[in-house]
Parts: C-alpha cells; structure tokens; sequence
C-alpha cells in the first residue's frame, strides 16, 4: 500500500492543448541524410503540415531525398542560404545537417524571421550555441531542440519522482549507459571525422544521457569539469572490417568521461561510449538523502527504456525497494516534431529550450578542453 500510495504522488496533471489555428504550417528540411528521413517520415503522417522546401549542400542529394518520400513540389536547394533566401513563407525548418553545420544554419533561418527545429547536438562547441541563442534573442521566434526522449511518460517519470521530494535532497547523479561495439559509420564518415561531426559520442549520445539526469535535478549551472576523451577504437582499423581507411579521418571522441561540479552542491559521474570492452558502465543513478534512484542503461538514452525504475528506501529501519511500472511506450519522435509544429500554431514555448540546453552544451565544451589541458577548468558561460 505505501508503494502505490508513493506511485500517486507522482501523477501527471494533463493540462488541455490549446487550439491550433488550422493553418497549413510550412516546413523546410535543411540536411538530407538519415536523421532528415526520421523528420519527413513523421511530418508527413501531419495534416496540418506541407515539406515546402528542402536543401542539401551535395548536388542531387536532396531530389533524391523527395523522390523517395513522395514530396512533390518541394523546391529543392543546394545550400540553406539560397533555401532561406527563395522560401518567404515558411514557418519552420528542421535543421538535419552535420553537426558543424548546426550553428551557422541555426543562425541563418532564425535572422530570417524562421522557427526552428534543431537536431542535436545544440551545438559543437559553448560558444557557438552562445552565438545561435542570441540570434534566437533578436529574432523572437521558437528555437527548439530535438530530444525526443522528452517526451517519454517513462523518462518524465524520472523528473516527477526527483521533484516529488521522494529522493530528498540531490547529491549525486551518475550517468551510464553506452554501447559496447557502435561507432556510426553505416552511411560514411560525417560523423566520425573533425570537420563536420565535430564532437563524437559525447555530442551524439552523451548529451541525450546529459539532458535526462540534468533535467531531472532541474537542469543547475555547470562549474568545473575535469574531462577525459579517447579514441582508441575509432582510430584502428582493425575496427572497420571492409573500410581500414576510417582509422585515419576519425577526429572525434569514442569514449568520454567526467566529473562535474553543479550548482546546489550536485555532483554528476559522466561516461559514454562508442566503443569499450564492456556491456556496459553501468546504470544511471540518482541519490539523495532519503532515497536512490536507478535507471537501467540503455545503448544511447534516445527514446524509452526497457527495464522499469528501481527506488531505494529505507522504511521504518528496513531497506526496501520496488520498482516504477513502466508506462507505454508512444511514437516519441512524431511526438517531438508535433510539439514543434504545435508551438508555431499557436504561438507557443519551444518544449526543449536553449535556456537548458546551453547547460547542457556547456559540459560537453567543458569536458572537451579539459581532456585537452589535461586538468580540471571552471565553466563560465557567457550572456546571451
């Protein structure tokens, strides 16, 4: 009885959706590759909602790209730019590209008066995603990004249980998770070389792990990181059967870890992975002065998991725990683009704001150059 009575209190209250418009809302896609298929895939399951325009920086690559998924009439560009430039009424574009290109697209469709829809990473680098908010600032449109695993009843849960003060006070969050053999090369190289992923697993499922336990302790202001990064893996060619050539453009992190110190005395134990010797590095915990928190590692944290929450307790002298029923799982990416589309309807907040995921972006930066100093540095974040 004290378990399901523990469950209610972290019900959701669902609050009514405001009506939309009924407008027809248009979207550009700007970056044709994989995760750009996930986009057209799920807006166009969306009455309300017409792919106008798409670019893509590789002659051909984004007629291809409607040819596969029925878009007719789409116009189609070889640089954002000349998509921003031609296109003067759309509402909205999903930035897809690489993730160098992230910030300079993010910049050029929000001066455009654009509402935008950005892929993660937020960014590369701190600066850069200083740079993108502050064209968010002077354009007063919707800069939202694209975690779909925000919108998890089972990840939501996570937050309701901290919030609910079930836990006490937060100390100590740990993330894990990560994958044993998966380095992203199925489709090439962008991923893995400098100049356009720009930052390796850190930035591609680091930040997804990042965004659950940080959102889940309100999302407090990095201070100091002492980072590591490697890549042993990326850089041998034994690892790429077919493809040995690999080895050499790989430029990014394989493995990442940390330790960060957070507002509100919270300490976060980061690690991931691409490639390790193991399964897994463990799970994610979260501990407070009443309670422990354990969320089953998953590969990457980028939708739902498949084990349910276990909460540690000790009750009347006994240590007891029980687990958290998992809820459905739902269609989390259309869930994240419907949010956006919804948000331009009706003039609505982003469901992921930059406000929070600057802190996010700030770790990974930080723990970037610190691995690269080989010591421990402050975070100072710049105003917007």
């Amino acid at each position: 009885m004290a378990n399901a009575a523990g469950l209610d209190a972290f019900k959701e209250i669902h609050e009514t959706k405001a009506k939309t418009t009924g407008k027809k809302i248009k979207i550009g896609i700007i970056g044709t590759g994989w995760i750009a298929e996930c986009h057209a895939e799920n807006y166009l399951k969306m009455d309300d909602v017409e792919i106008v325009a798409l670019a893509d920086l590789i002659p051909g690559k984004a007629q291809a790209f409607a040819e596969k998924f029925g878009i007719e009439g789409a116009r189609i560009y070889e640089s954002d730019e000349a998509l921003l430039a031609a296109e003067k009424d759309l509402d909205g574009v999903s930035i897809c590209t690489y993730n160098c290109q992230h910030a300079p697209c993010a910049i050029h469709a929000l001066d455009a008066g654009i509402n935008v829809m950005l892929e993660k990473p937020f960014t590369v680098t701190l600066d850069e995603a200083i740079e993108v908010m502050r064209a968010e600032k002077r354009s007063g449109k919707i800069l939202t990004i694209g975690f779909q695993p925000r919108m998890s009843e089972n990840m939501r849960m996570i937050k309701k249980i901290v919030q609910s003060g079930e836990l006490g006070k937060v100390y100590y969050i740990q993330s894990g998770g990560g994958r044993r053999r998966g380095i992203p090369t199925p489709f090439g190289t962008s991923f893995i070389e400098k100049g356009t992923g720009g930052i390796g697993a850190i930035g591609d499922i680091g930040t997804y792990s990042l965004d659950m336990l940080l959102g889940a302790v309100g999302y407090p202001k990095p201070l100091t990181v002492s980072g590591y990064t490697s890549a042993y893996f990326g850089k041998d060619p034994a690892y790429y059967p077919g493809h040995p050539e690999y080895a050499e453009k790989f430029g990014v992190d394989d493995f990442a870890a940390a330790f960060i110190r957070l507002e509100g005395d919270i300490i976060l134990d980061f690690r991931i992975s691409w490639a390790m010797n193991m399964d897994t590095p463990g799970d994610a915990l979260i501990l407070g002065t009443k309670g422990g928190l354990r969320i089953p590692s998953t590969d990457c944290w980028n939708g739902e998991f498949d084990s349910p929450l276990t909460i540690y307790k000790t009750v009347c002298g006994e240590e007891i725990e029980y687990k958290v029923p998992l809820k459905p799982t739902r269609e989390l990416f259309f869930e994240k683009l419907r949010a956006f589309v919804d948000a331009i309807q009706t003039g609505g907040k982003p469901t992921v704001p930059s406000s929070e995921i600057v802190y996010n972006q700030a770790i990974i930066d930080g723990v970037v150059r610190s691995a690269a100093l080989g010591k421990e540095i402050a975070i100072e974040i710049p105003e917007v």
